[in-house]
């Protein structure tokens, strides 16, 4: 029996404006970024469908998203003419929403994550919902309170769970996001999930939980984003803020739309990330010591040059490096856990100049912010500041520093578990890719340590 055209289908890639053949390449584009590299879709892959028959769960969720993005308007399967997602336990929209019970609604995220189930490890990054934080009230709404069931909980149980986070981090940054990643998710799901819904003295010691859960469900989305899983990234991203709102704590809120406003540039979708960094800047104001302070400032500079205002890119980044300059460390908040504030606006000041194209900058600050992580206390970061800072020097024609600083990168990512990093050699083996080609000695060399290096088991 034939199935009748899809005209809810036809009808908005009609609005979109792409060609099949240029909807088919977004589609495949979304689909890699997600880490699934085996969708094929073509343009008669599209013309199919259009005529009827629906394409596979996956690749209709990638093709959702690519609509949503073009039209700059979120959509539903429904809307496109498709089927919902056949079962209940996979929901396409799990996790992104800032409202609600976040603390069930990471119950659900893990149990997925840690079964490894693909509807979530490979979804797509969402531009529709990076934009949720921005249309969220600031204060804590009653109806958002938890049901309270199980023990009592205290002082004690909240320094403990902010002892494991604090643990966990420094394993994360010292060792990459894959050591422990399944003992990160499910003490989440299983410790803390039941401490949260615990009876406590006081509400202010209900909210410092739900702070330290916050912390939590933030290194659980970075250790995501460290596995190039940008979707379920996204989405612990997203619950984290939701604690940090329960908690009514400015300060953690601006930590979590700040990770959300680079998550997104980092993504290559600028769309909301200006909103989210302004917001962030403006909780913080007033809230956080400078030099936390600087960690939001420097977002907002790096948002300012992606939505290309210049100027006030540079001078927020010179604000940024003057707030940070007034201390060593972060004094409250998540950020204490995660290393000197004035290395990562170095970083950040560096992705800044390599956008305005300024190379000669982006190695100085790479180089300042490689220095300042210097120790094994935060390698990863480390080897990809070098990493980085190797690119800058090529850009300048200076094949063997940058083959030199190239050698520091590989030094310091041994014993590293983070697709970051596996992702960083790759690079730099293809910018060596020419020079190989020319029989240059250090190119030789360092390309052969790259290549034996990605033989080591992710």
């Amino acid at each position: 029996m034939d199935r009748p055209p899809n005209a809810r289908l036809m009808r908005v890639i009609e609005q979109s404006g792409l060609s099949y053949e240029d909807l088919a390449r977004a589609v495949r584009a979304v689909a890699s970024a997600s880490g699934n590299s085996g969708i094929r879709t073509s343009k008669s892959n599209i013309a199919y469908w259009v005529r009827g028959t629906p394409p596979n769960p996956p690749t209709a969720r990638y093709l959702l998203e690519v609509l949503s993005r073009r039209l700059a308007r979120p959509l539903t399967l429904d809307e496109i003419g498709l089927p919902p997602a056949r079962r209940d336990s996979e929901p396409d929209a799990l996790g992104l929403t800032v409202e609600g019970d976040p603390v069930e609604t990471l119950g659900h995220i893990g149990r997925a994550d840690i079964e490894r189930r693909t509807f979530l490890t490979r979804a797509a990054y969402s531009v529709a919902g990076a934009a949720l934080p921005l249309g969220a009230a600031h204060e804590t709404e009653e109806r958002t309170k938890r049901a309270v069931s199980g023990g009592t909980a205290g002082a004690s149980e909240v320094e403990a769970v902010r002892d494991m986070v604090a643990m966990f981090t420094a394993i994360d940054e010292r060792h990459g996001g894959q050591h422990g990643r399944s003992t990160v998710v499910q003490y989440l799901t299983d410790d803390v999930k039941r401490l949260c819904s615990s009876r406590f003295r006081t509400e202010a010691l209900r909210q410092e939980m739900y702070s330290a859960a916050g912390s939590l469900a933030y290194l659980a989305g970075w250790k995501a984003f460290d596995a190039d899983e940008h979707g379920l990234a996204q989405r612990y991203y997203l619950q984290a803020y939701s604690l940090a709102r329960r908690a009514d704590n400015p300060a953690d809120q601006a930590y979590a739309l700040r990770i959300l406003a680079h998550h997104g540039m980092d993504n290559g979708r600028p769309e909301h990330v200006l909103g989210l960094a302004e917001k962030a800047v403006s909780l913080g104001r007033g809230k956080v010591d400078p030099v936390a302070e600087s960690l939001f400032v420097i977002c907002r500079a790096r948002a300012l040059a992606e939505s290309e205002q210049i100027t006030k890119a540079r001078h927020e980044a010179d604000r940024a490096r003057e707030l940070a300059a007034r201390g060593e460390r972060a004094e409250m908040g998540w950020a204490v856990m995660w290393g000197a504030p004035s290395a990562t606006v170095a970083a950040h000041t560096a992705k800044i100049h390599e956008r305005l194209g300024d190379h000669a900058a982006a190695e100085r600050y790479h180089a300042s912010a490689r220095k300042h992580y210097g120790s094994t206390q935060h390698q990863r970061i480390a080897a990809l500041s070098a990493a980085a800072e190797g690119h800058a020097q090529l850009r300048q024609g200076q094949i063997e520093r940058a083959c030199e600083t190239w050698g520091l990168a590989l030094d310091a990512m041994s014993g590293i578990r983070s697709s970051r990093t596996r992702k960083a050699v790759r690079s730099i083996r293809a910018d060596l890719g020419r020079f190989r080609a020319r029989g240059a000695r250090p190119a030789l060399e360092l390309d052969e340590r790259a290549r034996t290096w990605l033989r080591q088991p992710a």
